[in-house]
C-alpha cells in the first residue's frame, strides 16, 4: 500500500493519477476494515491523495 500512495504522489500526469486513485482508495478501505490501519488514517490518506489529484 505505501507503494501504490508513493507512486499516485509522485505522478504527475492527472489522466494517470486519476485512474489509480480508485484502486489506491480501495486498498487503503481494505486495509482500514481488517484494522491493518486505524479508519481515521485511512481517512485522511485518502483526502491527502483526492486533493493531490484534483490539483494536478
Amino acid at each position: 500500500m505505501r507503494n501504490a500512495v508513493r507512486d499516485l504522489r509522485s505522478t504527475s500526469e492527472k489522466e494517470v493519477a486519476s485512474e489509480l486513485l480508485p484502486k489506491v482508495s480501495g486498498m487503503i478501505d481494505k486495509l482500514a476494515k481488517k484494522n491493518v490501519i486505524h479508519k481515521n488514517k485511512a481517512a485522511n490518506l485518502k483526502s491527502k491523495l483526492a486533493l493531490h489529484v484534483n490539483s494536478l
